[in-house]
């Protein structure tokens, strides 16, 4: 045989009655073959004991990369209780959820959140293999619970056409954009709110290497920017995210309107996969492009992201900064919202010429118009603490 992978399938029960039949038959099937590759179809096992798992163990030993497909939750449950997930590749089998027809309720950096019933939404994720990602959203997720941040924790995962995605169960809620598009005059109470949970969120001290320090992340994206700004200019805006300290406070990496949910008068925080800890400035960069940034050159795109226009956006904007930091001063707000301009221009400019904006007028206008903002706040500013 060549070293292509050979694929296997397992039947029924697999336990001491018959396991030494089905490994003489395994072995049958590979007779001659000379490659490393097996893969073990589950779809059709029903049940496998202690004297099944020896078989694989031996397989194991013979073809180092060797693979479990299609396990049931159940059958997954015991390759993970004795440590064979660690040991080699044990792929589950996903139930198949369709999206056809349902409710966009939120949008974020890696995925797009459904709701598939009155019950249960389910979070799409942009990356094929997102398998990783998942795992990693399911554990911060959780952490932020332990924590004390209120949010839906994963209980399934399904695949969705080409992709994964995770189901939670959020019963009857509505996010804060539906609510503010539908209620406008809520728009008080909406403010107070998101600025509770936001503040809620910066208040929170994580573990140290329990989440990714967005600094770096930040570093990156001034590091990016050295290639596109005037020397000077690049090199002040590596300096003012260089000096800015480090800081394990909790972050949420995308925090805007979509993200928050109102089920049975309880506010939860969702798409949990940008935590990350550092300095507010960050966040507050972010939060103005959700609400600003994003739409100055096209208001449209405020309406089709939120779910509310662009004058919403400005005002719910100005009056959670506003909120947050305790003041109406109009220097002081100012002064904030021009620094968390500097963080969002970055990031807008980074994003759109990754995405090959430099390629069409209509990006390079929306490049060129950020970076004459950029040049000119950096002018104005020699540190991003506030």
């Amino acid at each position: 045989m060549s070293d292509k992978t050979v694929t296997i399938p397992l039947h029924g029960r697999i336990s001491s009655d018959n396991s030494a039949a089905v490994e003489q038959d395994i072995m049958s099937k590979l007779e001659g073959y000379d490659g490393n590759s097996v893969v073990l179809d589950a779809s059709s096992l029903d049940y496998i004991s202690s004297a099944g798992l020896r078989v694989i163990l031996r397989l194991k030993k013979a073809y180092p990369e060797i693979t479990v497909s299609n396990v049931s939750s159940e059958i997954y449950d015991i390759f993970e209780m004795t440590g064979f997930t660690e040991m080699m590749n044990v792929e589950k089998a996903y139930r198949v959820v369709s999206i056809e027809g349902c409710e966009e309720i939120g949008r974020g950096a890696n995925g797009t959140i459904y709701r598939v019933d009155k019950d249960n939404v389910v979070k799409v994720y942009n990356n094929a293999d997102a398998l990783d990602d998942i795992k990693h959203e399911r554990e911060v997720a959780k952490l932020a619970l332990i924590l004390g941040i209120p949010t839906a924790i994963s209980y399934d995962v399904v695949k969705v056409g080409n992709s994964y995605g995770s189901v939670f169960e959020l019963l009857n809620a509505r996010s804060f954009s539906k609510i503010l598009a539908n209620e406008p005059d809520k728009i008080d109470w909406c403010v107070k709110e998101f600025v509770n949970m936001l503040k809620k969120i910066h208040s929170t001290v994580v573990p140290e290497g329990k989440l990714p320090d967005q600094k770096a992340t930040v570093m990156g994206w001034a590091g990016f920017m050295q290639d596109h700004l005037p020397e000077a200019e690049g090199n002040k805006l590596l300096k003012l995210v260089e000096e800015v300290p480090h800081d394990d406070h909790m972050l949420h990496g995308d925090y805007h309107t979509k993200n928050l949910e109102l089920q049975n008068d309880e506010v939860l925080l969702i798409d949990m996969d940008t935590l990350a800890v550092g300095h507010p400035i960050f966040e507050l960069g972010s939060i103005f492009n959700s609400f600003i940034g994003y739409g100055e050159c096209d208001k449209n795109l405020i309406l089709n992201f939120q779910g509310f226009d662009h004058v919403m956006g400005e005002n719910f904007w100005k009056k959670s900064l506003a909120a947050y930091l305790g003041t109406d001063d109009e220097e002081r707000l100012r002064e904030v919202e021009d620094k968390a301009r500097i963080i969002g221009y970055t990031r807008m400019i980074r994003r759109s010429i990754r995405r090959k904006g430099l390629e069409s007028e209509k990006g390079r206008a929306e490049i060129d118009f950020w970076k004459s903002e950029l040049i000119e706040l950096l002018g104005k500013y020699d540190t991003l603490l506030f």
